[in-house]
């Protein structure tokens, strides 16, 4: 077994789309994962999956469950613990002296293709800082995320893959949970 997270986009925002965490915990039961724990209400999945499984394969069912139980889609994203220590790891704005405040993670379902990467790089949202590596697009914000024209929507939008945010804090929490 192989521990991984899933990271699902959207849910329980605004009173919309809103799915309980303990219900979310019995719905990966019925899949089949095992050591199932979830972080917060936005949609944070850390479980035990047969290590054979891809992490696409996993999202693919784990939205599809999703469907067929509460009746509306929901982008999910897994990655397995090697790729958020990774992530931990190669931050550029993560520093001894950085504000994880005005830090974001937006996780990538998959690697952008070279002409795709190479259009997006050259977008300006000065104040607000990108760098994307791999399936991560490490974000540094001025002020307020939600100010930010670095959102998901832009890098779906330009990159033409599934996207979603979340926070230094909730990453760091993601990894140590984990571990």
């Amino acid at each position: 077994m192989e521990t991984k997270i899933a990271i699902l986009r959207g849910i329980n925002v605004g009173g919309k789309r809103k799915i309980l965490m303990a219900d979310l915990k019995i719905l990966m039961q019925n899949l089949g994962y095992q050591n199932i724990q979830t972080y917060i209400q936005s949609g944070n999945i850390i479980f035990k999956a047969d290590e054979k499984l891809q992490n696409k394969e996993i999202a693919a069912g784990i939205e599809t469950a999703i469907l067929n139980k509460f009746d509306f889609e929901v982008p999910v994203i897994v990655l397995s613990k090697n790729e958020i220590e990774s992530a931990v790891a190669n931050n550029p704005f993560y520093t001894s002296d950085a504000d994880i405040n005005n830090l974001h993670l937006t996780f990538l379902s998959e690697e952008p293709d070279k002409e795709k990467l190479a259009l997006i790089e050259i977008v300006d949202c000065t104040p607000d800082q990108f760098k994307i590596i791999n399936k991560n697009v490490f974000i540094y914000c001025e002020a307020s995320y939600h100010k930010s024209k670095l959102t998901n929507d832009l890098f779906e939008r330009k990159l033409k893959i599934k996207a979603t945010t979340r926070n230094w804090k909730t990453v760091l929490k993601l990894w140590d949970l984990s571990k």
